[in-house]
């Protein structure tokens, strides 16, 4: 349920600027240094030929020569480059005998015949330099492809009693629906980088994520926040999205950058009664319907996405029974997996999440939201997927996203796809797990944080276009350094952290 969290182990090589590769476009580029334009454009025919690893090394030899001459615009571009041609291939270490190995020793008794079949028809990769590439989580994605293996293996360690604590209670609850059992949390975010982290030179562009109001998520506070002196907006905490930003001067660092907020919230159960004959009708010229029946950047409206749709409702007309056989259909058609959100994110042309997993049958908390929201909005049911941690599974903040859907006369009503997953890799009654996901076919859990409402939220100021940073999701903060020579908001998703406590 991660976005990108996983990957610090394999963020080793993109700490080396001349061990990473990119691409930043299409277009050519004029310069005052010659041979260092001939190189990046070399580097974008090279990337768009998707020969990725001979991109990055005409995309390191650009960076040198317009490194060794002043040309500061050539250089730019070419570590940005590199940075996403890094980005578009990190995820995919695996040739075929590694992506072999891999799965035995994560699969104890699998078959040759069973991995042959994964890899050749099912495993995600991606050819580079006429190599294809696979996953570097392909054994996990193969157990959750089939549940009754994972349960076999005991490959997931969760308390089901805990985790369902929510949803197969006794039906006591504090206050009227649809909004009960509240729980306050207080804490801290921090963000912790290195001295020797840091650039010699120049300014850090930081876009901090924080908690944001919504309906089940109320009271908000932000206090203590650091470097006060340098918080250019914000903090936000109602709109789209919770963040504050910053533009801090290196020098103005003092050895290890902290950047801390203190935080607090209350979020609500959230336990929806729904009479179907009871809905409204949409208003369709209200701006925030217009929104959210949209396509996105990663919620794609395609002519095989709506008829995709429509096959799944059939004849059903009312919009909470439609998106209900929705919600039905993602857990029933797409089992959870790991996606590779980096690849995916810097990937020119930009691949949407929602069509990769349509395509792929492979997704994750995010890719499942997504791809529900895209079905509901072909329908004309705003849908959106909503961003930031959970504390369901061990009480501890872990990143994640969910979806809701709007209805009139009842407001935006959650889902949860993945979490209703859980009840499929664990070896449970047949009852408490058909409980478990019509659960969360309508209501969720308070072990919420909510950051953004959608993904892909706009930020004021907005990320520059050119900068290399993860765009879906502000799980994170984004961190944008013209100076740094090494991918510093990949680097640095490995030093933030939030720390949460129930105080009721």
């Amino acid at each position: 349920m991660r976005y990108c969290t996983t990957l610090i182990l394999l963020i080793g090589a993109a700490l080396l600027l001349a061990a990473s590769a990119g691409c930043t476009g299409t277009s050519e580029v004029t310069t005052g240094s010659s041979a260092a334009g001939e190189a990046y454009s070399r580097g974008l025919a090279e990337y768009q030929a998707a020969n990725y690893r001979t991109a990055e090394a005409s995309f390191a030899e650009a960076y040198a020569l317009a490194t060794d001459t002043g040309d500061a615009d050539t250089a730019l571009l070419a570590r940005n480059a590199i940075f996403r041609t890094n980005r578009t291939i990190m995820e995919y270490p695996f040739g075929r005998s590694d992506a072999e190995a891999a799965m035995r020793e994560a699969i104890p008794g699998i078959t040759e015949e069973q991995i042959r079949n994964w890899l050749d028809h099912r495993a995600q990769t991606i050819v580079s330099d006429g190599e294809t590439l696979y996953f570097y989580d392909v054994g996990a994605d193969y157990l959750y492809a089939h549940p009754e293996e994972m349960q076999r293996l005991g490959a997931r360690r969760i308390d089901f009693d805990f985790v369902s604590r929510y949803a197969l209670m006794d039906g006591q609850t504090d206050g009227t629906g649809p909004y009960v059992n509240p729980v306050r949390y207080t804490g801290f975010e921090t963000l912790a980088i290195p001295n020797e982290a840091l650039p010699a030179t120049g300014a850090l562009r930081i876009w901090y994520p924080l908690p944001v109001e919504t309906d089940s998520q109320r009271n908000v506070t932000v206090a203590n926040l650091s470097y006060p002196a340098y918080i250019v907006k914000g903090p936000f905490t109602t709109g789209p999205i919770g963040y504050v930003y910053y533009e801090i001067p290196v020098e103005k660092i003092a050895g290890d950058l902290n950047l801390t907020a203190e935080i607090g919230f209350t979020s609500y159960e959230q336990r929806f009664a729904i009479d179907p004959a009871l809905v409204g009708e949409y208003d369709t010229s209200d701006p925030e319907y217009l929104l959210y029946t949209a396509s996105e950047r990663n919620i794609e409206i395609t002519d095989a996405i709506r008829d995709t749709a429509h096959k799944i409702v059939g004849n059903e007309t009312n919009p909470h029974l439609q998106a209900q056989l929705i919600y039905h259909h993602i857990i029933r058609t797409y089992p959870y997996s790991h996606v590779p959100h980096c690849s995916l994110d810097a990937r020119v042309p930009h691949v949407p999440e929602s069509t990769y997993m349509f395509e792929t049958d492979h997704g994750d908390c995010g890719t499942q939201s997504m791809l529900f929201s895209a079905f509901c909005r072909s329908l004309g049911i705003p849908a959106r997927a909503i961003g930031g941690y959970q504390m369901l599974l061990t009480g501890a903040p872990s990143s994640h996203f969910w979806a809701e859907y709007s209805l009139p006369g009842y407001g935006w009503v959650p889902c949860d796809p993945t979490v209703a997953d859980v009840a499929d890799w664990l070896a449970v009654p047949d009852e408490e797990r058909e409980a478990f996901k019509e659960y969360y076919a309508m209501n969720l859990d308070p072990a919420r944080f909510v950051i953004q409402k959608n993904v892909d939220a706009p930020l004021d100021p907005p990320v520059p276009d050119d900068a290399v940073v993860f765009r879906l999701v502000r799980q994170t903060p984004a961190i944008v350094s013209d100076t740094a020579d090494y991918d510093i908001d990949l680097a640095c998703m490995g030093c933030f952290g939030a720390n949460l406590t129930a105080v009721r």
